[in-house]
């Protein structure tokens, strides 16, 4: 039954026959001056379209795209020879009885000939449908797979924000129930603050890229919530330099600063976490540097949060990123170079 979806597919393979037709006769105009008149040139050139979509929907679909390749090999070697027999025995005799004539030795060796000539367009006709339908299903596949990797990758992502989200409300509701324990004048700003970067987190991340600028201040804001609850903060440090007119995948730098600060802080209340962001061109450097006590160093790299931002990573920006994670003396070092997106 007809159907109008493949209507495009029809047109085009319409098209393509009325293109090699038109070509098949200007070269015959251009050799012998007139175009065919004889009812010979037109049934070769019907059982050629026969010979090709006999192939390309029924044999190569039926047999060879189901593993059938044995059966398919004999199955066209017999059409093959089906169709040359046609060629050399039905088709003459056909012209003869439309001519009412008989040949002569000279013709009937032409017609062999002719034969012979038409039995390599067979092949090629077969060939040439062989390699059309599995370039298409090659193609479909591809577009298939792509498409079952764009929705797992987008589950992924997901589910790896909807891990990023709760583990860092879960960090910032501690910092301000800190200040709250102290019954700090600040609790009031840090609940502002958090509400801010809900709203970023909540109506901003789910359009795919953001702005870098946004990002930055996004970050701004988190180090500010932070300042709140320490006892000292003189150690906090942040630098920014570049030009910050980018895009960048949203919620992948907040969760090496937000560690930095989760460990940041040594026995006496003192606290120690330094963060550089330059934008060169199209490249971020990200480094972060946080003091980490003995009794932490051997467990810091295992939390979610690393796990998370790590996979994320490998999703977003394969082959574009470099990460390494460092620890010296008290000291943990992280510095991620990050090719932006455009």
């Amino acid at each position: 039954m007809f159907n109008i979806k493949n209507t495009p597919s029809v047109i085009l393979h319409l098209l393509s026959w009325l293109i090699v037709v038109l070509i098949v006769l200007s070269a015959f105009y251009n050799k012998f001056n007139y175009l065919p008149n004889d009812d010979f040139f037109y049934y070769r050139l019907f059982l050629n379209i026969v010979i090709f979509y006999l192939n390309f929907s029924f044999l190569v679909p039926k047999l060879l795209l189901n593993k059938k390749i044995g059966l398919y090999i004999f199955t066209s070697f017999t059409f093959f020879l089906f169709f040359l027999f046609i060629y050399l025995n039905v088709l003459p005799s056909i012209k003869l009885i439309s001519n009412v004539e008989k040949f002569s030795d000279f013709q009937n060796k032409k017609l062999f000939f002719e034969g012979f000539i038409q039995g390599i367009v067979i092949f090629l006709l077969f060939a040439i449908s062989l390699s059309i339908k599995l370039s298409m299903e090659w193609y479909k596949n591809e577009k298939i797979k792509n498409l079952i990797e764009t929705q797992k990758l987008n589950a992924e992502l997901s589910f790896l924000k909807s891990q990023l989200n709760p583990h860092f409300l879960f960090n910032s509701l501690n910092s301000i129930y800190s200040l709250a324990n102290k019954k700090s004048d600040l609790t009031t700003d840090a609940i502002i603050t958090l509400a801010e970067l809900m709203r970023y987190m909540v109506y901003e991340t789910n359009k795919g890229l953001v702005s870098l600028q946004n990002e930055i201040d996004y970050i701004k804001n988190y180090i500010s919530l932070q300042n709140l609850r320490l006892k000292d903060s003189s150690g906090v440090r942040i630098n920014i330099q570049g030009n910050l007119d980018h895009n960048i995948e949203p919620l992948l730098l907040i969760t090496f600063i937000e560690n930095a600060f989760k460990y940041g802080t040594d026995f006496t209340g003192k606290t120690f976490v330094d963060v550089r962001i330059i934008v060169e061109g199209n490249n971020l450097s990200l480094n972060v540097s946080n003091y980490i006590s003995q009794k932490e160093n051997s467990n810091f790299s295992s939390g979610i949060g690393l796990e998370n931002i790590k996979n994320r990573l490998n999703l977003l920006y394969p082959n574009s990123h470099n990460l390494i994670i460092e620890k010296s003396n008290n000291l943990f070092n992280v510095a991620l170079i990050l090719k932006l997106k455009k």
